[in-house]
C-alpha cells in the first residue's frame, strides 16, 4: 500500500452533527493468534456468545448518549471488532491504519471501503511507518493537540503524516510496557481537561511531557490493578465515561470530578487485549462528542 500525497475521496468530507461512533458486531470474534501479551494462553479460549452479550451491553450504553454506526465483520479478521484501530478520524478525514502485524492487515481494505462509502476523506499511511489508528492517537477533548503513542505497534515515523494531514500539534509518547501496547490502553483524555493514565506505561521523557501539559489537579493516575482492567481504555462522551469494571476508589474519584461512570463487564475482550475504547471508534469531531458535557 502506498501513501497518497493528499487525502482522497469521491465525496465531500463527512460532517456529523451528533456524537457518533463506529462499532463492529463480534459475530466472528475469536482469539486466533498471539500479537500481544494478553492473547498468550487465550487462543480459542473466548466464548463468542458471552462476548456478544457484553458487546451488546456496551452498544446499548453508548447508543443512549450517541449515534452508533456499524461495520460488518469479515471472515479472516477476528479482531475487526476492535474498530478503534481502524484509523483516526478528525474533521471528516480518516488517517487509515497501516497495521504492523500481517494478522490484522486484512482489515484495512474493509475499513477503507466503509470510510469511502460513508463519505469520509481517506489518508493512507505507508506500510513502512506502521500506524494503528485511534489505538495510538488521541485528541485532547478540545482538539487543541494530538497525543500520539509509539513503541510496540505504531512507529514514531508515522506521526509526521498525522501532522501533515491536520496541521495539529503532536506530542509523541513512548510506550515501554508490552501489556499496554496501544496508547488507549493506558492514556485517556477526558472532558474538562482531565487525564486518566497509568504512569508506569511511559518512559521518563514522555511522563515529563504529560505532566507539563496537565497540572496535577487534572491528572488521574490509576493503580496497576485498575490499569490491568483496562480502566484507561474508556469511552468519554461529555460527562459520561463508559468503561470495564474498575475499583470503587477509581469510580468514586471520577464521580467526585463530576463524571457519570457506566461500567460494562468486558472480560471476553480482555482476552484479546481490548476493552471499551478498543471496541469503539469516534467519528464525530471532538467538540461534537463533548457538546453535552
Amino acid at each position: 500500500m502506498e501513501s497518497s500525497s493528499a487525502p482522497h475521496s469521491a465525496n465531500p468530507p463527512r460532517t456529523l452533527n451528533a456524537p457518533t461512533f463506529l462499532m463492529c458486531p463480534p459475530e466472528l470474534y475469536d482469539v486466533n493468534y498471539v500479537i500481544n501479551p494478553w492473547m498468550e494462553g487465550n487462543v480459542h479460549q473466548s466464548c463468542r456468545e458471552q462476548a456478544m452479550e457484553q458487546w451488546k451491553r456496551l452498544h446499548c450504553a453508548l447508543a443512549q448518549i450517541a449515534e452508533v454506526k456499524l461495520v460488518d465483520p469479515q471472515s479472516g479478521s477476528p479482531d475487526m471488532v476492535f474498530t478503534a484501530n481502524a484509523g483516526l478520524v478528525h474533521k471528516g478525514v480518516v488517517a487509515l491504519s497501516s497495521f504492523l502485524h500481517p494478522e490484522r492487515q486484512g482489515e484495512e481494505p474493509h475499513f477503507r471501503k466503509w470510510f469511502d462509502d460513508s463519505g469520509f476523506t481517506v489518508r493512507e499511511i505507508p506500510r513502512a511507518s506502521p500506524f494503528e489508528g485511534e489505538g495510538d492517537a488521541l485528541f485532547e477533548a478540545d482538539s487543541s493537540r494530538l497525543w500520539a503513542g509509539h513503541g510496540p505497534r505504531t512507529r514514531q515515523a508515522s506521526h509526521r503524516y498525522l501532522s501533515e494531514t491536520w496541521n495539529v500539534e503532536i506530542i509523541s509518547l513512548r510506550l515501554i510496557d508490552s501489556r499496554f501496547y496501544h496508547l488507549d490502553t493506558c492514556f485517556c483524555p477526558l472532558f474538562g481537561g482531565f487525564l486518566m493514565y497509568f504512569p508506569a506505561a511511559f518512559d521518563a521523557e514522555s511522563l515529563a511531557r504529560i505532566e507539563n501539559c496537565y497540572p496535577q489537579e487534572k491528572r488521574i493516575p490509576v493503580s496497576e490493578p485498575d490499569a490491568l482492567r483496562f480502566a484507561c481504555n474508556a469511552v468519554n462522551v461529555g460527562r459520561v465515561v463508559l468503561m470495564n469494571e474498575v475499583s470503587r476508589a477509581l469510580r468514586e474519584r471520577l464521580e467526585s470530578l463530576g463524571f457519570k461512570v457506566v461500567q460494562v463487564q468486558l472480560s471476553e475482550f480482555l482476552k484479546a487485549g481490548g476493552a471499551a475504547k478498543c471496541l469503539v471508534l469516534r467519528l464525530s469531531a471532538m467538540e461534537v462528542t463533548h457538546q453535552s458535557g
